[in-house]
């Protein structure tokens, strides 16, 4: 590995660093240091070379062969100077800090050349007679990130700046009269372009400078304030903060008192796994940490990284809060800093020219199947763990929240010189594949040959997710208002996601409802079909329960152009929405549905496996599948007039597991022939990729929107996470050859008495970690039955045979991976009503549901919602007589 940095590290500082050594005397003269005792400084300097050492950028061989052959063992006067001889040559500025002025920045001669999509490592010299030990700070304007950016900023942030502060160097300055700092930028275009470069060093809390609060982790001060909120456990250790993030959604907090200003937080930390972390802070004036005020910043795993948020806190700053990741997760974190973003004159500006050469281009060869457009992901990492090209420096249709990029066949990316290595793959059913490419300046082909384990469309089994958005959460929405279809088709391509359904919500919906056509977008590429659609969410009936709405006809509710007079029922919503044909089912349905209030009477001990199913009453407080056990029991006018179901569907596979199936099944258990379906809510529950929540709809003959989509609502299809394939689930008439299939003609296997009823499925698994996997037959939401699938990509036919003495439902599931639809079995023309604490537990619900919602709908909605609950009410205490007679 150490090989590989020298030889990597060398490319990139071609010129930076290693020309230096051979360059004489220096275009520009930095001044000098006064005298500094022998031992510490040539202990700051040793901590400088493994520095370079570790991040791949070593000095050149005749620095580094002079550097060691200085000693301290007699007090030599003229030490510092052989230093400075040495490492002058290699440094982009000095920095001179004198007490009572201003910092001073004086240009260096180190070779402002840059290289395009690529890095390049420079030296700051550091002269302190002042003796200062704050961090020094360096920052520049076209640094800045470019999501969310003005348009008119970015051509000018074209540039990544990082100061390298991570073992063995130290977050702030020694007091040392001279020392040598890390700095490594990155261009993203290639020709001359001016930066300014912004240095300070600011001073102690509440005094001159930017300094708000600085956390350090030694022996003395601990976790420094910093403590654990929810499923994490904090320890100093070494100098570090150690994270261990022990269940889902771990975070931790400290409070602050902090002014009322924009300001920004930094750490520099190491996450062992990817994914997207979170910065909450809270003021007097919003004493808890919410949604409003929120970051998010993308996890770098397995190397040190800067992270960098910047916030306004628009009354004075009570408490901060950092969310790790999603899971459980491992985090070291060296040094907090949090300084306000307000430039005094403490801080000292330079401009200087850089010239970027032209990095060489990587062109993809992609081979798949002729009948399909040939398309990829590639995740591109350097021998250091970098990501190309830089994620902060992306814009459509990059996405600077992803590590990886997608391309088709013949398309390239521009990388300097250095060996890197690329995970090539098409989607959860393809076998991953890295490769190695080294680059100098001349193009490169790679050649990538799409190899799937499964292929469930060649057998009719269409893939899709109902819920992927083109804006807001982490997507842009300045300066472009989100992104275009042909930015969310390339990323469906690339998944091998064959339906997406982009739906228009809050952020940037007049930006986005123009994308809108009531049929497949024009840009769609089969079999790879993008349909714009709507979610209630962010406007609306968004408070008592977020709503996907497809197949829409018309996406303006009557009444306006926009967002903003939508009704406050949900129910309200779905009778517009049902009218004109749409198939409609709550969003990221656990969420309201984690937290309990209490547990229907009797049921103590009756909680399955996985808590499915369970009997806690949960407090409906979030915007999932909340109104949703109102919404079930009602009956809108379809598009004819004829009454539909209001509900089609609840979405499964993007939030919590056993929440999302439980109220599924509750549902089921009163009768109610409500599918499940596939979701990712990309990329706000999940910016890793879309279709992560998948559901597979079968569809007779050539795949197109309607019959996918009218088979997910009436659940011919199988959610899963694209590593299990649960496919044709069907059901034998006893005595006879004729198959019921699930979805299909209703999915129902009518008997005039009990049976027993055999039932099969073709499954297949592939999974690293879990060489097998319990595939169970499940009946009014508990298992009968379980059989062991070997999860090596292999499709195998599986059987499974139960007694059905009064009218269930019975589906397959392998938890929490994927779970079929119901096949409905009648016995004697009853309907279901399979348990009695299943109505117990919707009756409570829909109470608990209106103690929290109520507030939530307009004055002049009050009546309608008072009477659809109560609807809702007498409907299940008759299923609830019912259930009881039996």
């Amino acid at each position: 590995m150490q090989k590989h940095r020298c030889a990597l590290g060398v490319s990139l500082l071609f010129i930076a660093l290693a020309s230096q050594s051979c360059t004489a005397p220096s275009r520009r003269e930095l001044p000098p240091a006064p005298e500094v005792d022998a031992q510490p400084l040539l202990g700051q300097v040793r901590r400088l070379t493994t520095a370079l050492d570790y991040i791949g950028s070593p000095l050149p061989a005749a620095t580094q062969k002079a550097l060691e052959g200085l000693t301290w063992v007699d007090q030599d006067p003229s030490l510092t100077h052989e230093i400075e001889e040495l490492l002058d040559p290699l440094c982009l500025v000095a920095v001179v800090l004198e007490k009572g002025k201003n910092p001073r920045v004086v240009e260096g001669p180190a070779s402002r050349e840059l290289v395009e999509q690529g890095w390049r490592t420079f030296l700051v010299k550091v002269i302190n007679p002042a003796e200062v030990k704050q961090r020094l700070l360096i920052e520049s304007p076209n640094a800045r990130p470019l999501p969310h950016a003005p348009a008119e900023q970015v051509d000018a942030r074209w540039m990544r700046l990082s100061a390298y502060e991570g073992r063995p160097m130290l977050p702030s300055l020694s007091g040392l009269g001279l020392e040598y700092r890390v700095l490594q930028l990155y261009s993203r275009e290639k020709g001359e372009r001016p930066a300014s470069l912004e240095f300070s060093v600011g001073g102690a809390p509440g005094e001159h400078g930017t300094l708000v609060r600085e956390w350090r982790f030694d022996a003395e001060r601990g976790t420094d304030g910093w403590f654990s909120m929810n499923n994490v456990e904090l320890e100093a250790k070494d100098g570090s903060l150690e994270v261990t993030g022990t269940g889902g959604d771990p975070y931790f907090g400290a409070k602050v008192d902090g002014p009322k200003a924009e300001m920004t937080i930094r750490f520099w930390a190491e996450s062992d796994r990817p994914g997207v972390g979170q910065f909450f802070w809270w003021t007097k004036e919003r004493p808890r940490a919410d949604g409003a005020h929120r970051f998010n910043f993308v996890l770098e795993p397995g190397r040190e990284h800067l992270y960098e948020v910047t916030f306004h806190a628009k009354s004075e700053l009570v408490g901060v809060r950092i969310d790790p990741n999603h899971e459980e997760t491992k985090m070291r974190i060296d040094w907090i800093d949090l300084h306000t973003t307000a430039k005094d004159d403490s801080w000292a500006k330079i401009d200087l020219p850089f010239d970027t050469r032209p990095s060489a281009p990587l062109t993809f060869r992609i081979h798949d199947d002729e009948d399909r457009p040939a398309f990829a992901c590639f995740e591109i990492r350097d021998a250091e763990g970098r990501v190309y090209p830089a994620q902060s420096k992306r814009l459509a249709p990059d996405f600077f929240f992803q590590p990886q990029i997608y391309r088709g066949d013949g398309e390239s990316i521009r990388l300097p010189p250095g060996e890197y290595t690329i995970l090539c793959s098409r989607g959860p059913e393809t076998i991953p594949e890295t490769k190695t490419v080294t680059l100098g300046t001349a193009p490169v082909e790679l050649e990538y040959r799409v190899q799937r384990w499964i292929d469930p469309s060649r057998t009719g089994w269409w893939s899709g997710d109902h819920h992927i958005h083109a804006a807001g959460c982490l997507h842009y929405e300045s300066p472009t208002e989100g992104v275009q279809p042909n930015d969310m088709l390339r990323h469906t391509m690339g998944e091998d996601l064959k339906v997406g359904c982009c739906l228009t919500w809050g952020p940037c919906f007049d930006f986005q409802k123009r994308f809108f056509t009531g049929a497949v977008a024009a840009q769609s590429k089969y079999p790879y079909l993008l349909r714009y659609d709507v979610e209630v969410s962010g406007f609306g009936s968004h408070q008592s329960g977020h709503l996907n709405l497809l197949n829409l006809s018309e996406q303006i509710f009557p009444g306006g152009e926009s967002k903003h007079h939508w009704p406050t029922l949900g129910l309200n919503t779905l009778r517009w929405a049902k009218k004109q044909g749409a198939v409609c089912g709550p969003a990221h349905s656990s969420i309201g549905l984690t937290s309990f209030v209490g547990r229907v009477p009797g049921t103590e001990g009756r909680d399955g496996p996985n808590g499915l199913p369970h009997y806690r009453i949960p407090a409906y407080d979030g915007i999932g599948a909340n109104e949703f056990v109102v919404d079930v029991t009602h009956r809108v006018p379809g598009p004819g007039g004829k009454l539909l179901p209001a509900i089609d569907f609840i979405s499964a596979m993007n939030t919590q597991r056993t929440a999302e199936w439980n109220m599924w099944y509750h549902v089921l258990n009163c009768g109610f022939r409500v599918a499940v379906s596939g979701e990712t809510d990309f990329p706000c529950v999940s910016g890793e990729r879309v279709g992560i929540g998948r559901v597979y709809v079968q569809v007779d003959g050539k795949l197109d929107f309607e019959p996918w989509v009218a088979g997910l609502a009436s659940g011919r299809s199988y959610v899963s996470d694209g590593t299990v394939h649960l496919m044709g689930f069907a059901a034998k008439r006893p005595g006879t050859d004729e198959i019921v299939r699930m979805g299909k003609d209703g999915g129902e296997l009518a008997l005039t008495e009990s049976s027993r009823i055999d039932f099969s499925v073709r499954a297949a698994a592939r999974r690293e970690n879990s060489p097998t996997l319990d595939v169970e037959l499940v009946v009014n939401g508990y298992a009968v039955e379980t059989t062991e699938l070997v999860a090596d990509g292999t499709e195998r036919e599986l059987s499974f045979s139960t007694e059905i003495s009064d009218s269930s439902w019975v589906a397959l599931r392998v938890f929490p991976h994927a779970h079929t639809n119901p096949i409905y079995v009648t016995v004697g023309g009853r309907p279901i009503r399979a348990s009695a604490d299943s109505a117990r537990w919707c009756l409570l619900g829909v109470d608990q549901c209106w103690k929290s919602k109520q507030r939530t709908y307009d004055a002049d909605e009050q009546d309608d919602a008072a009477n659809a609950y109560e609807h809702a009410r007498q409907v299940y205490r008759e299923i609830l007589r019912q259930a009881g007679e039996r």
